[in-house]
């Protein structure tokens, strides 16, 4: 039997497209081409993005479509192709990006967040270049943080990709998952889709030049964690912990998993939050609310530095539901504490870079 091009361009119109319903051949998706010699036949099939989630199953159904319509003993050879330029490889995903900083948590309710975006805010305020990364697919924080709930980022062309440019607040760049869903709605994601839409945050953003560049992560150990550890070279980690002893035992394991040989991601200190309540008329008091110290007493057994301790004061809890973090008034206490917490771990980062290796992405395939 004879192949011509109209035979299979008849036989790929049968074939729809999924996400429109419509058929290949009228969307313009197979690209002029076309090689047929004898019984083989190969042509290119062109989608918007080199990520798109119906590429292979479009190209398996044109293969079956050319043996059901036009010849069963045809050898098919599809390639595919986009519009858009491809995600650059790893490791090479932020080449403009000099140090990536996970800020953590063993549990949940110890002030992460707050610790994670005043960390930002207060960076910038230092003169550097500063991104932030809300990776808390399920519970994003950072629009309440920075009072900029109805931000909607929109897509820019660069160099053949259309990148998410990031909102800019504070001297700091900003991505959240919570500016692409509803605020009143659950987000009810299975592992796989959160860790996708995070890597779509990662890697399809705009992030350009940044001196740190900031991940909240989520509490405790996730499949998150895993994504970012095989996505990021991640420079050095942050633990934030309360002092009481139930949230200390969480800290030993968030330490364990940076520091486990096959993530091996150092840990530049840990921060104790809510150290102490200081009524805002009387500074120099200090109540013990949840035990004294216990986070001081942990970086000294485990032989990690201690990079500051944050009361509490009636401001930071404002701050933070208005949208004003309290690293924007250095006449504060919590706004010098986070200042002081920013230069430490500038200068812990920089002793970092100097003494050890770049950490490398996580490779998880089997050599």
């Amino acid at each position: 039997m004879e192949l011509y091009p109209k035979l299979i361009l008849d036989a790929l119109a049968t074939v729809r497209y999924p996400g429109t319903g419509k058929n290949i051949i009228e969307m313009n998706m197979v690209e002029d081409d076309m090689r047929i010699s004898g019984l083989h036949v190969s042509f290119s099939l062109i989608f918007d993005k080199p990520t798109d989630p119906f590429a292979k199953s479009v190209a398996k159904a044109c293969e079956a479509a050319i043996h059901a319509y036009a010849c069963k003993d045809a050898e098919v050879e599809i390639k595919t192709k986009s519009l858009q330029a491809p995600r650059p490889d790893l490791p090479d995903l932020l080449p403009g990006v000099k140090n990536i900083i996970a800020v953590s948590s063993g549990k949940g309710g110890v002030g992460k967040s707050t610790v994670a975006t005043n960390l930002a805010v207060a960076l910038a305020r230092l003169g550097h270049s500063v991104g932030l990364l809300d990776c808390d697919i399920s519970g994003p924080s950072a629009p309440k943080m920075f009072q900029i709930e109805d931000a909607r980022p929109y897509s820019e062309n660069i160099n053949g990709r259309d990148l998410i440019k990031p909102i800019e607040k504070y001297g700091v760049k900003i991505l959240s998952i919570g500016f692409f869903v509803d605020p009143d709605q659950p987000t009810l994601w299975r592992g796989g889709m959160a860790c996708n839409a995070l890597k779509q945050l990662i890697g399809d953003a705009n992030w350009g030049n940044l001196d740190y560049f900031i991940l909240d992560t989520p509490p405790g150990t996730s499949d998150i964690h895993l994504t970012l550890v095989q996505t990021l070279p991640i420079t050095g980690a942050v633990i934030v912990s309360t002092p009481q002893q139930v949230a200390l035992a969480d800290v030993r394991k968030g330490i364990n998993m940076y520091q486990n040989e096959k993530v091996d991601v150092p840990v530049l200190g840990l921060v104790e939050n809510m150290a102490w309540f200081t009524p805002a008329q009387h500074t120099e008091e200090k109540y013990y609310l949840f035990g004294k110290e216990g986070v001081k007493e942990l970086a000294e057994k485990m032989g990690v530095p201690l990079l500051g301790q944050i009361p509490i004061v009636q401001d930071i809890c404002e701050s933070g539901d208005n949208g004003t973090p309290a690293a924007l008034d250095p006449s504060s206490i919590t706004g010098q504490a986070f200042l002081q917490l920013a230069a430490k771990v500038v200068t812990q980062t920089d002793k970092r870079n100097q003494e050890q290796p770049p950490t490398t992405i996580v490779n998880t395939k089997k050599e």
